[in-house]
């Protein structure tokens, strides 16, 4: 699992393959936008390997985060226990 902060997106890499999940930062908050998956790779559980790195790092770093991934919103949903860790406007 890589964090390219570069281009904003956390990484994972099978063969010539990768997945990502994208994300901006702004003062004390994350915003996930997408997971992305090849479709040779999906049915492997890399988004939800993704998802659960990228919230363990928002946590990690204290951010508060911002669920636009469809994808983590779902997870999200089915682990309250990440809730708290949730930006409400």
């Amino acid at each position: 699992m890589i964090n390219n902060v570069r281009e904003r997106q956390f990484e994972i890499h099978v063969g010539s393959y990768m997945g990502k999940l994208t994300y901006n930062t702004k003062d004390d908050m994350i915003a996930f936008f997408h997971t992305e998956v090849p479709e040779a790779l999906q049915g492997r559980g890399l988004a939800k390997i993704l998802a659960e790195y990228a919230l363990n790092y928002a946590k990690d770093h204290q951010l508060k985060i911002l669920p636009y991934c469809p994808y983590v919103s779902k997870y999200i949903k089915e682990h309250p226990e990440w809730q708290q860790y949730v930006k409400h406007f």
